[in-house]
């Protein structure tokens, strides 16, 4: 005899309505790609990082799609030695936010991670970085579009071309060009740390 669940409230989810949500995910209001940069020096840095995945996932209107590996590095733009190293990462994700309200929702993650914004490139628990969305390119100074030094760090190029070998950064190229023009000093794979995709 088949065991009855314990709770008759629960009752499994039909497959038509995991359909018709799968199918909303794909059509609803049009979704656009996005690449969202993740990076931590403070505190515990692989936790931090899970935990700003699973706070994009829980957005309404966004779903994370692909987590890229762990890259550990050198913090940019200071002094050697005069912060801890990074732990950097990509995410994939597909939203019908807009530009602005991703960004509203990047800075809302940060914020809920206690983010200080004391000095340019100082230490931080976390940070959450919109580095393209769509095909978009802008130079509101609000949110330049793709993210303007992109193309400058390795710390967002080999994680986002290691969950998307043939990503275009708009109006730059192929990631693939501009990561090999630019060299992988300064980035170790960290083989032994992974980030869950949230279910």
């Amino acid at each position: 005899m088949k065991a009855t669940h314990s709770d008759p409230t629960v009752q499994p989810v039909p497959a038509s309505v995991v359909e018709a949500v799968d199918a909303a995910d794909v059509t609803l209001s049009n979704p656009k790609w996005a690449v969202i940069a993740l990076g931590a020096n403070l505190g515990n840095r692989l936790e931090t990082l899970q935990g700003a995945v699973d706070a994009l996932e829980d957005t309404p209107g966004l779903r994370v799609k692909a987590v890229s590996p762990v890259y550990e590095t050198e913090p940019w733009g200071v002094e050697p030695g005069s912060q801890p190293s990074y732990l950097n990462a990509v995410a994939l994700v597909k939203t019908t936010l807009p530009p602005s309200s991703l960004l509203e929702r990047a800075h809302a993650v940060e914020e809920a991670f206690h983010r200080v914004r004391e000095e340019r490139w100082g230490a931080r628990t976390i940070d959450v970085d919109i580095v393209a969305y769509a095909d978009v390119v802008s130079d509101d100074p609000v949110l330049t579009l793709p993210h303007p030094r992109a193309h400058e760090r390795a710390f967002v190029l080999a994680p986002w071309h290691d969950v998307d070998p043939d990503a275009q950064l708009p109006g730059l190229g192929p990631v693939a060009d501009l990561l090999s023009a630019l060299g992988r000093d300064g980035i170790v794979p960290r083989a032994d740390l992974e980030l869950r995709l949230p279910e």
